[in-house]
């Protein structure tokens, strides 16, 4: 998500570079885990991607939807016997007033059936669906329509009635608050988001609250470690979690903003019930994280930033002169003109240690993804990408301008 990139991405084409800065520090972890030439974790079951397809545009879709240039934020859940998916269609990747959300319904993930869309003349982000106690809701966050700007004004929710029809969105939580993810643990659903989303992208930034809340009903909702909401505040925004059965609460979340303490990159975490969260810097950055358990491993989706020889780039470049908005502007420079992949990866919750697995299909502007179990250690992938057809693979701020397609693949532990 990088309304901003809009203005870095003039500045890099009239620098006339695509790496300004010199590469000898991308990696600040001694090749653990960081990507196809870096050690792995062991697994129990090796996982793989196939069964690849493309569903945005494509064949099956409801002529509602109608999509746009740009295919990119989007969630997926099962209820009630079908499979929903929500995605965000734009002229491009950034904001502007022609954005619009829209939800969609499968039995098959094949054909699909047209639900509702939401379109304000401004920036529209962050769809989610959390399917929790016979009901379907449907979240999203309202942001401005200048594309050189990130600039939350909320966050709204609507839910699928019994006769198959939506409520009007109404306002939900907090007036700059943006929904991350939501899970089911416990006999309750969770939430992450955040709010203060303004300062991600200022170069001198005030500090961006993660919160992370629990709901018995869907509706009325309680901070879920101890007595406050708000669970990080400093440079951290994106923030996954997943929950293991002992109550542990595990959680990796986006420091782009910045840190003392933390630099810039990640943030991964763990905390036991009740307890506060307990933070590893880790100096590379998982955009669009998402978090899960399988076979009681803890696994993560997020974006990886390629070096030339395809190892796992770090966002904290390890400047050891200027200021710390002089590095945030560095390390956005870099970042923008890197290659990106939609990447799995292992977590250690006792290390707090992230181990790259495999890249899922994908390049250019991609990582937004969504899974749906389809059966014992099988799980549908919806992600967006830059179009997996063409062989251009380009560094992320052209493809954050070009076409980008929704698409949906198959992860297998084990052999397929």
């Amino acid at each position: 998500m990088k309304p901003a990139a809009w203005a870095l991405a003039v500045a890099l084409a009239a620098c006339g570079g695509t790496d300004p800065v010199a590469s000898s520090t991308d990696s600040a972890t001694d090749g653990v885990g960081d990507g196809p030439t870096g050690d792995v974790a062991p697994l129990p079951a090796d996982p793989t991607s196939v069964e690849l397809r493309q569903v945005v545009p494509g064949p099956g879709l409801p002529a509602e939807i109608s999509p746009q240039n740009s295919n990119n934020n989007l969630d997926v859940v099962r209820h009630d016997g079908k499979v929903y998916l929500t995605g965000r269609t734009a002229p491009n990747h950034f904001a502007g007033p022609e954005t619009r959300l829209w939800v969609a319904s499968s039995a098959d993930e094949q054909a699909w059936q047209f639900e509702t869309q939401a379109a304000m003349g401004t920036d529209l982000r962050e769809p989610r669906l959390l399917a929790f106690g016979g009901k379907l809701r449907w979240y999203f966050a309202q942001l401005g329509s200048d594309p050189n700007q990130f600039q939350p004004k909320g966050a709204f929710v609507s839910e699928r009635t019994p006769a198959g029809s939506w409520t009007g969105p109404q306002p939900f939580y907090l007036p700059t608050f943006i929904p991350w993810r939501f899970a089911v643990h416990g006999g309750k659903a969770w939430l992450s988001g955040y709010t203060d989303g303004d300062n991600v992208y200022k170069s001198d930034p005030g500090p961006i609250a993660v919160h992370l809340l629990t709901s018995s009903d869907g509706q009325a909702w309680q901070p879920a470690l101890g007595s406050d909401p708000v669970v990080l505040k400093g440079g951290v925004s994106e923030t996954a979690f997943a929950v293991l059965a002992d109550g542990t609460v595990v959680a990796v979340g986006r420091n782009e903003a910045g840190e003392t303490g933390f630099g810039f990159g990640s943030k991964v975490c763990k905390a036991s019930p009740d307890q506060g969260l307990q933070c590893k810097a880790d100096p590379r950055k998982y955009d669009s994280p998402l978090l899960f358990v399988h076979a009681g491993q803890v696994w993560l989706i997020g974006r990886r930033t390629l070096n030339p020889d395809g190892s796992t780039a770090d966002y904290d470049l390890g400047a050891k002169t200027g200021t710390p908005a002089e590095h945030y502007v560095q390390y956005q420079l870099v970042n923008w003109t890197k290659r990106k992949r939609c990447a799995l990866w292992k977590v250690d919750p006792a290390a707090l240690v992230v181990y790259w697995q495999l890249d899922l299909p994908s390049r250019g502007d991609t990582c937004f993804a969504s899974i749906v179990s389809t059966g014992a250690d099988r799980y549908a992938v919806y992600n967006y990408s830059s179009p997996l057809d063409a062989t251009a693979d380009p560094p992320w701020f052209e493809g954050q301008m070009g076409e980008t397609r929704l698409y949906r693949s198959l992860l297998v532990f084990g052999k397929p």
